[in-house]
């Protein structure tokens, strides 16, 4: 069972080693991501693990999803956003594996859906970050570090069409052994983010 101290401890790592994650290790962390709970048990989720020259590819994808981004932008209100996309490539560049998470039931951000397909959407999102959480804490009770991803926004027309995929990119994780050990980051006092009403 998760303690309290896999969930306190967990932290999001930016210095990776080059060091190789096994294939073992990296099928029992994505064990974790699908014994999540979900929406109607529809279990939205769908992992592509990428390392060595694929991973490479697909991160050239990205790179040219930010340069287009930058000339072009699908995203213009998040352009504040793009250099630290550029850092998040750069980690990802380190790290020896980047899990692309996708939503199977989900479209493209750019394409307009119903109310009813929105609340779908809410659900399996919403099912899809328990899968993710599941999967960075199992990563890091094994000593593999993580970073969950949300900057291929950016490039998401250009990683959707490398992968030949119409389901909807939710993310990625970027996966190996840390090279850090960072202190927890701020937190808003529980008083500010809680209201009981009974």
């Amino acid at each position: 069972m998760l303690t309290k101290d896999s969930v306190m401890q967990r932290r999001s790592i930016r210095k990776f080693s080059a060091k190789a994650v096994s294939v073992e290790i990296i099928k029992e962390i994505l064990e974790a991501g699908r014994a999540a709970p979900s929406a109607k048990n529809r279990q939205p989720w769908k992992f592509i693990v990428f390392g060595g020259e694929r991973k490479d590819e697909l991160l050239s994808c990205m790179e040219r999803g930010i340069a287009r981004e930058e000339e072009k932008p699908l995203l213009p209100e998040s352009a504040k956003g793009i250099a630290d996309c550029r850092n998040t490539l750069r980690i990802m560049k380190e790290a020896p594996i980047t899990v692309v998470i996708l939503n199977t039931n989900g479209k493209s951000p750019f394409e307009e859906i119903n109310s009813d397909d929105r609340i779908t959407e809410i659900c399996d999102t919403l099912s899809i970050g328990a899968s993710v959480e599941n999967i960075l804490l199992r990563a890091a009770e094994l000593g593999i570090g993580t970073l969950w991803i949300a900057n291929t926004c950016y490039a998401y027309p250009e990683i959707t069409e490398y992968l030949n995929t119409d389901f909807q990119l939710v993310g990625a994780v970027a996966m190996g052994y840390a090279e850090e050990k960072p202190s927890a980051r701020p937190r808003k006092p529980i008083e500010d983010i809680i209201e009981f009403r009974m």
